[in-house]
């Protein structure tokens, strides 16, 4: 019986073990000859002898029992060993997205402008020469194409060089009173460090009966986006011309950096150019049929403000993918 036990205790494997079951407890093992034993005795021999018998069985099937949840334990740790994954092998920082900094500063601006009833208008990227320049007051020839650094298709079509054209289309769609921005992608053929070939704008457009929209309604809800954008500064505006409105005007702010002292940024004036704005002219409401009515528009570049809200040198920056920078606007 020892020699079984120690059998049993040094055994290596499910099989070993399971040879070791069948010697015992099969059909020709040994506890089947023992109980035909029983069959020749007789009395207190009999008894004594069959309890001697169930004691070693008992404690021969508790052996193999203990022994072989050693063993499925052990082959278990061995196939968990062999499949394991080393997880220092991987980054366990969970890292939480964000949105870049040019969507964050466009939905910045659309927050705003939804906030004062403005609706959401959009339009194709692909736009024809009337949309994008005849009914802006740019017909063919106009000096202030060359401003535009257009890309052209071989059919005529063009991509758009600003939102504009979506002003022209809801006009033609829509009647006066309208109060709209149209914000979205567009394309000119420039590439430095405050210029790529896409970018984004946002352009706005009051239009409604005559007399009812005034240069000083333009002046008041722009100071007071300004205002929403980059907080308290001072807001200028400065002369200047642009086809589609007459008179036209440049806003300025004060410097957020040096808050008006003079510093590199701002060229040692002391102001920042953030938009262009004025009355829309007559020309492009007779371009879209519309009579007895004034307005006004204003348009922004997007990555302009993203640059100065978040101090980003080179415009180029924001479309590189560094994850270097993007993340630092998590």
């Amino acid at each position: 019986m020892k020699e079984i036990e120690n059998s049993i205790a040094s055994c290596a494997s499910l099989v070993e073990l399971e040879k070791i079951r069948v010697s015992l407890f099969g059909k020709k093992g040994y506890f089947s000859g023992q109980f035909e034993e029983l069959k020749n005795l007789e009395g207190e021999a009999k008894k004594e002898f069959a309890q001697n018998l169930n004691t070693n069985k008992e404690n021969f099937l508790a052996l193999l029992s203990g022994k072989k949840s050693v063993l499925e334990e052990g082959m278990m740790e061995e196939e968990m060993r062999k499949n394991s994954v080393d997880v220092t092998l991987f980054n366990q920082e969970q890292n939480a997205g964000a949105l870049h900094p040019v969507m964050d500063t466009m939905d910045k601006i659309i927050e705003y402008f939804v906030s004062m009833n403005f609706s959401i208008e959009e339009g194709p990227l692909v736009e024809d020469d009337f949309h994008n320049f005849e009914a802006l007051n740019l017909p063919k020839h106009h000096p202030a194409r060359d401003m535009q650094d257009t890309f052209y298709f071989n059919d005529a079509m063009l991509l758009r060089t600003h939102t504009s054209p979506v002003q022209i289309r809801t006009m033609l769609q829509q009647k006066a009173p309208i109060r709209m921005i149209c914000p979205g992608a567009v394309f000119r053929r420039d590439f430095d460090i405050t210029h790529t070939p896409m970018f984004h704008q946002v352009e706005g457009l009051v239009v409604d009966k005559s007399g009812k929209v005034s240069f000083s309604n333009l002046k008041y809800i722009l100071e007071d986006f300004l205002k929403h954008m980059f907080g308290d500064v001072k807001v200028r505006f400065r002369p200047s011309f642009f086809p589609f409105t007459e008179p036209s005007a440049e806003a300025d702010i004060s410097c957020i950096f040096c808050k008006g002292e003079g510093c590199r940024v701002c060229s040692h004036t002391g102001w920042l150019e953030v938009l262009g704005c004025g009355i829309v002219d007559p020309n492009v409401f007779k371009a879209v049929g519309y009579k007895d009515v004034s307005g006004y528009a204003f348009g922004l570049g997007v990555e302009r403000f993203a640059m100065l809200l978040h101090q980003v040198p080179d415009l180029r920056a924001l479309f590189e993918g560094d994850l270097r920078l993007l993340e630092q606007f998590r």
